[in-house]
């Protein structure tokens, strides 16, 4: 039976403003992928992201251009090949999974090999701000086990590590600086983080002068976010990095993600599995990677003043696997 494609752009609204050292969002732009065949349909969610060059409009081109094979019945092992990794290529094939265990019946967890997929805690993201107003938000949200910590401003970063571990003296904290330390400034960071207790520092410094954290010590694990997309990045990050962030718009879909949470654990990699701030469909497929995962950061959710229908299920910062009506 042939399938059908549907591509939709669609916004949601911020929970108030959420900044990052690139700049600040009062609302997010995905595009859907929907593909339906024989009355199941499968659906999957992308953020295009400026970062790496992506826009709304080239993202739903990538996907249209792939209509006529995927209404033909391309499948997910061809669409690697298809597609590079990257935006369009997630929505496409997390659709794909997504059809076929609404068509086979079988859960996309147990196609992928895991017998039983458990609720997680999440990470919850604290945007970047000034000290005080760090503190304060830092504070409102103590109760959560692991937050993370949206740094990277060209000053006040210092102030804002102590200001925070103040203000939650129990939690786990991430540092997340998107790129936005230098060479000059490094040690002072990663000295002050070490002070602080925090327990991963996410991409300090840009991913094309990462080579500055070769063989440096370090008391606190480093996280490559920006440096690395696919497996074939892993190779280059071996003694710069002691973790990998996979987000699925990176990898370009799921089933890349899985393929390279397998290699960068044979390599030694611990796993974060992240996401962009998306809603629960763009979390749900996440979901497979948090049991390979040390840290787990799908709070996209958490972060919107108002999403999809029948989304994931949260109780405070656990979230429980997705409902077959969401994805899967």
């Amino acid at each position: 039976m042939r399938r059908e494609l549907k591509v939709e752009v669609e916004r949601f609204p911020v929970a108030g403003r959420f900044t990052i050292a690139r700049g600040s969002r009062t609302e997010i732009v995905v595009v859907t992928a929907t593909i339906g065949e024989g009355g199941a349909r499968g659906r999957g969610e992308c953020v295009p992201y400026a970062r790496y060059g992506e826009t709304v409009e080239s993202v739903s081109g990538l996907i249209e251009s792939l209509r006529e094979p995927i209404e033909a019945g391309l499948s997910r092992t061809a669409l690697q090949e298809a597609l590079p990794a990257g935006a369009a290529r997630n929505a496409l094939d997390c659709a794909l999974w997504d059809l076929e265990a609404k068509l086979t019946g079988v859960p996309a967890h147990v196609a992928a090999g895991i017998d039983r997929l458990a609720p997680v805690t999440t990470a919850y993201t604290i945007s970047l701000d000034t000290p005080e107003a760090m503190a304060e938000a830092t504070a409102r949200a103590a109760f959560r086990p692991i937050l993370k910590i949206k740094l990277g401003a060209p000053d006040g970063d210092l102030e804002r590590i102590a200001a925070v571990r103040a203000a939650a003296p129990d939690a786990t904290l991430i540092a997340d600086a998107n790129e936005g330390w230098t060479e000059a400034n490094l040690a002072d960071h990663l000295a002050a983080c070490a002070a602080a207790g925090f327990a991963l520092i996410e991409q300090p410094v840009p991913a094309d002068r990462d080579a500055i954290l070769t063989g440096r010590p370090r008391d606190v694990m480093i996280c490559a976010d920006e440096s690395l997309h696919d497996r074939h990045g892993l190779p280059g990050l071996v003694g710069r990095y002691d973790a990998i962030n996979i987000k699925l718009d990176k990898a370009g879909g799921l089933t890349e993600a899985l393929a390279l949470a397998d290699e960068a654990q044979r390599l030694g990699f611990s796993i974060m599995i992240g996401c962009m701030l998306g809603t629960s469909l763009a979390m749900a497929p996440g979901m497979l990677i948090a049991p390979k995962a040390r840290f787990v950061d799908l709070d996209g959710p958490l972060l919107l003043a108002s999403e999809r229908q029948n989304g994931l299920r949260y109780d405070g910062s656990t979230v429980y696997p997705p409902a077959s009506s969401l994805w899967g």
